[in-house]
């Protein structure tokens, strides 16, 4: 019984001990039982009152439910008799309010029926423009192809450029300053001669650009096609402007500068960006090259020289009449300075008119006062002494 059963926190604890306090364990856990057993006791009591007073409350909660289901009934009835009533005015609301919608309806839809009528006309209106447009496209879609055409053709590119040539010079000059295809002394013709006044020599313009070498540089593809077609514009470009200088510079006949004609901007454009040298080659043979917008600028300003010198000329006809005008002003004051010794004269005249009258008439007075006596002499008349001195004299 003293033999040690086990080892307990690092203390030998003895069979017998072991006995005792599993005992004492077993002592505890069945006291707990008890006390266990009488609280469950306790607690049904307790839940058994518990279950009593729920009941009787339920019982008074039914009442109470009973009766607020009897309101609720009579409350629901009410409610239904005030609904039929507001359902037959909701109804009779509802018939008016559709009668006024549905007429609302109708002038909308009469009205919307008329808008897309008159939207319908106005896209007919709008799609015959449009067929029209389209027709305009289609036929300058054949002019251009026309245009291409006429491009592809030598003599018709240069007809071409001609007559937009023409037709600039014709806008801006009177018809006496410039002739077209005149004959030279030398006997060539170039496409246009402008005379400008004060200058008897003329200014020569040439629409024959050469465009054949432009075409193939456009329609070229690769480096080496490019090269090619840039090398053929220079020696085209400069092949032309070496003629122009050579047919068209005649000293005292023509001016020392010329114009040549190209007839289209963006050709003009790329001579101006690609090839430079062409442009400065042509400037030192005193050939300028113009496109259509700078031709039409040079003939604004041919046309204000043209327009000044027929301003100086009427100035001097102005000139002369007014040197005429002096003239006959001058001639007018002389004759009214006559006219003025005349009055002047005629003037004097009648005032020593006057005073002949003047001493007539005294004279005559005095006579009339004189009195006459018959019987013993005649009468001495004031003036009688004078005109026997008179008669004495002659």
């Amino acid at each position: 019984m003293n033999e040690i059963a086990f080892t307990l926190l690092e203390r030998p604890v003895t069979w017998a001990e072991a006995i005792i306090g599993f005992g004492a364990l077993s002592l505890v856990l069945l006291l707990m039982a008890v006390i266990a057993g009488w609280r469950g006791g306790q607690n049904r009591a307790v839940e058994a009152a518990m279950a009593a007073e729920r009941a009787r409350e339920m019982d008074d909660k039914v009442a109470e439910m009973n009766r607020q289901q009897a309101e609720l009934a009579g409350r629901m009835q009410s409610m239904a008799e005030i609904l039929s009533t507001r359902q037959g005015d909701l109804a009779r609301l509802v018939a008016e309010r559709m009668d006024g919608l549905s007429h609302k309806v109708g002038q909308g839809l009469e009205r919307n029926v008329q808008q897309t009528t008159e939207s319908l006309g106005k896209l007919q209106e709008r799609l015959a423009v449009i067929d029209h447009a389209q027709k305009n496209l289609t036929d300058l879609t054949s002019e251009v192809v026309t245009l291409r055409d006429v491009l592809a053709n030598k003599q018709a590119r240069g007809a071409y450029g001609q007559g937009r040539m023409e037709a600039i010079i014709r806008d801006g000059l009177p018809a006496a300053f410039f002739a077209f295809q005149p004959q030279l002394s030398n006997g060539k013709r170039p496409d246009c001669l402008v005379t400008l006044p004060g200058d008897g020599r003329g200014l020569v313009i040439d629409a024959k650009f050469p465009l054949e070498s432009f075409t193939l540089l456009r329609e070229a593809r690769g480096d080496e096609a490019r090269k090619a077609a840039g090398q053929r514009v220079r020696s085209d470009v400069g092949v032309h402007v070496k003629d122009i200088a050579e047919r068209y510079f005649l000293p005292g006949e023509t001016q020392d500068v010329a114009l040549l004609f190209v007839p289209s901007e963006s050709i003009y454009a790329d001579l101006h960006e690609h090839f430079d040298d062409v442009v400065q080659r042509a400037h030192r043979a005193r050939i300028m090259i113009v496109s259509p917008s700078l031709l039409a600028l040079a003939i604004q300003l041919m046309q204000s020289l043209v327009r000044d010198a027929r301003m100086r000329e009427e100035a001097q006809v102005i000139q002369s009449e007014v040197g005429k005008l002096l003239d006959d002003v001058r001639r007018l004051g002389e004759r009214v300075d006559k006219l003025d010794n005349h009055f002047r004269q005629a003037q004097d005249d009648v005032g020593q008119i006057k005073t002949s009258a003047g001493k007539v008439t005294s004279r005559a007075e005095k006579i009339g006062a004189l009195d006459f006596d018959d019987e013993k002499s005649e009468p001495k008349l004031p003036f009688a002494k004078g005109l026997e001195l008179k008669r004495a004299a002659e």
